[in-house]
């Protein structure tokens, strides 16, 4: 049986050793290195599970458990260069959050969850921002998009370009 491709880079396994010494546990660390490994390939597919188990000393199950309770992780195929949240909380809802979503998706030629063909976007939906004084807003890898309209949307998507 072929052995699986390794997945942590050198420079990964690095930045998630140095969480040791800053967490009790080594279980404690299996969220930054998570993160650590979406940050890279923006995913984290099932062998990195199980790499990241054996560096942690725990079983793959166990940082599965983590990676499947967030859905953040995305586990089969990499998302966007940018990942955007649209908010659809009651504040956003309101002020037209939904609507904005959906302008979205429209131009962008997706639904909620969904990459772009070209792979530069990947739009969804996010429960809560806890940004309701800026509604309708989007987060857009660190930045918050705030009180957008149409025209907002079009400058972030022409911004992608």
């Amino acid at each position: 049986m072929a052995t699986a491709q390794r997945i942590l880079t050198d420079e990964m396994i690095k930045a998630i050793k140095a969480y040791f010494p800053r967490y009790p546990t080594r279980q404690a660390v299996t969220l930054p290195a998570l993160h650590i490994v979406n940050d890279r390939l923006r995913y984290v597919p099932l062998q990195a599970v199980v790499e990241i188990a054996e560096l942690l000393e725990l079983h793959p199950a166990e940082v599965q458990d983590t990676l499947s309770f967030y859905g953040f992780f995305k586990q089969d195929k990499p998302h966007g260069n940018t990942r955007a949240w649209v908010c659809r909380s009651i504040a956003c809802a309101l002020r037209g959050g939904e609507e904005t979503l959906e302008y979205l998706c429209d131009k962008a030629g997706v639904e909620p969850g969904q990459t772009s063909a070209d792979g530069r976007l990947t739009l969804e939906f996010a429960e809560c921002l806890g940004a309701c004084d800026f509604a309708p807003c989007m987060l857009a890898g660190k930045t918050l998009h705030k009180d957008l309209t149409r025209e907002k949307c079009d400058d972030f998507l022409r911004s992608l370009e």
